[in-house]
């Protein structure tokens, strides 16, 4: 195989972990735990529901499923664009799909299997804010696509508006990721796991609000 020809070292990324999320939720569906296991978790980081592990392995072959849609989706598009910017732009929205889902499915498959009857500890907190710094650090470089980043009316009818509410919106996951990942092993609980869901919206609302304002401003604007 040349190397016009090999496939890109993200698409086999994105294949490969795929298909391992998928393999171990058919494992846990057939041979997994016997007892129940946490599936949810209030706003304190207490476990408020539990399935058998036939939910909880369809839950997680289901995430494994979505990543390979959703991942492998954007890289299908990528290797059809034909500008080398757009090609750019979509690579990277397909790398944040691919690390957002494989950091949630981590995340949530990993407190089920475990038994973790709270997340309110360290461990679950500096996995949680990883997945945000991740998510952040790479979201401002994302294209238009209907996929991921903030997706409004006014980013789609405005490059600028898309590349400045993405920029925002990752400067600020990424900041509150690096707070919540160095403040996990000293933070007052439940306090801390509140403050960064809120951040969170705030962060959303904000970069929504952003969205909208380089909309009515840019003079490139597309009109509804």
């Amino acid at each position: 195989m040349t190397a016009a020809n090999r496939a890109p070292a993200i698409d086999l990324a994105t294949w490969g972990i795929s298909i391992l999320i998928i393999g171990t939720g058919l494992g846990v569906l057939i041979a997994g735990p016997t007892e129940l296991m946490p599936v949810h978790w209030n706003i304190r980081g207490d476990a408020d529901d539990w399935a058998g592990r036939e939910l909880v392995g369809l839950m997680i072959a289901g995430l494994g499923l979505l990543n390979l849609l959703l991942a492998g989706g954007l890289g299908l598009f990528a290797a059809r664009a034909d500008d080398p910017a757009r090609h750019r732009a979509l690579r990277f929205g397909q790398l944040v799909v691919l690390l957002a889902m494989t950091g949630v499915t981590l995340f949530a498959g990993g407190s089920s299997l475990s038994g973790a009857v709270t997340i309110r500890t360290a461990i679950p907190m500096a996995g949680l804010s990883l997945i945000f710094l991740l998510f952040g650090a790479f979201l401002g470089r994302v294209g238009p696509n209907p996929v991921v980043g903030v997706r409004t009316p006014w980013t789609y009818k405005s490059r600028l508006a898309w590349d400045r509410s993405n920029r925002l919106a990752g400067r600020l996951l990424f900041l509150i990721g690096l707070i919540g990942l160095v403040t996990a092993p000293w933070a007052i609980q439940p306090f801390a796991l509140i403050a960064v869901i809120t951040a969170v919206i705030v962060a959303a609302v904000w970069s929504v609000i952003e969205s909208w304002r380089v909309w009515r401003t840019d003079p490139d604007r597309q009109p509804f």
